[in-house]
């Protein structure tokens, strides 16, 4: 990915901002955490498998979407670290098309999955918004990048991530949702737009706020 232009977007400098920086080690590191134990749906006997229909019935495009997803959520974080995307851009560039090239995976095997999503048609249609949505930001990124609009290309990367990190938020609310008592029949389904649609409305509202400053 290009890096020749600057703009005022969360990514993580030095140590002058501690405190984003401590942001993004927590981000990198539960990235990495969920989408290690994600990577266990692409095992041949899944261990702890949850009750998924999809387990059983879609066992191919549940793996392509374990290991195509997790690698996007590992990679992901590592794009807004200055580190890599000013001193390295070659690197960068490298990440970047291995992140969309496991959203593009991702996002098509999850389309796959989603009318046989656990919770109903409500869940079958948060996730496969979510899914459309995905594929869509990660286009654009990529389509603004080969414009060489920079900052665009940066702000669709970021929402494109905020989408990838439902798989974090997913696997916060869901246990939060079974400690308060909440039936899996009706947590479920309210999570699969939960899950992603408070991070694209985050990133919006910073958008906004940016913009008025």
């Amino acid at each position: 990915m290009d890096t020749l232009v600057a703009y005022p977007i969360p990514t993580v400098s030095a140590s002058r901002r501690p405190g984003r920086r401590a942001a993004w080690v927590v981000l990198a590191l539960g990235s990495a955490l969920v989408g290690a134990v994600s990577l266990r749906y692409a095992l041949p006997h899944v261990p702890f498998a949850p009750p998924l229909p999809n387990l059983t019935q879609r066992r191919i495009a549940l793996s392509l979407h374990a290991i195509s997803a997790a690698t996007a959520l590992i990679v992901g974080p590592w794009q807004f670290l200055d580190g890599v995307r000013m001193r390295r851009p070659n690197l960068h560039r490298i990440l970047g098309w291995i992140y969309l090239t496991g959203v593009a995976v991702g996002g098509l095997s999850a389309l796959r999955l989603a009318p046989n999503a656990a919770g109903g048609l409500v869940s079958a249609w948060g996730f496969g918004m979510l899914s459309v949505l995905w594929i869509g930001s990660a286009a654009m990124a990529l389509r603004r990048i080969i414009q060489r609009r920079i900052a665009d290309h940066r702000l669709w990367m970021i929402r494109c991530f905020a989408l990838t990190a439902g798989a974090i938020t997913l696997r916060i609310q869901l246990p939060l949702s079974q400690m308060m008592g909440i039936p899996f029949s009706i947590a479920y389904p309210a999570i699969s737009w939960l899950a992603w649609v408070p991070n694209l409305l985050a990133i919006e509202i910073w958008r906004v706020r940016r913009a008025r400053r």
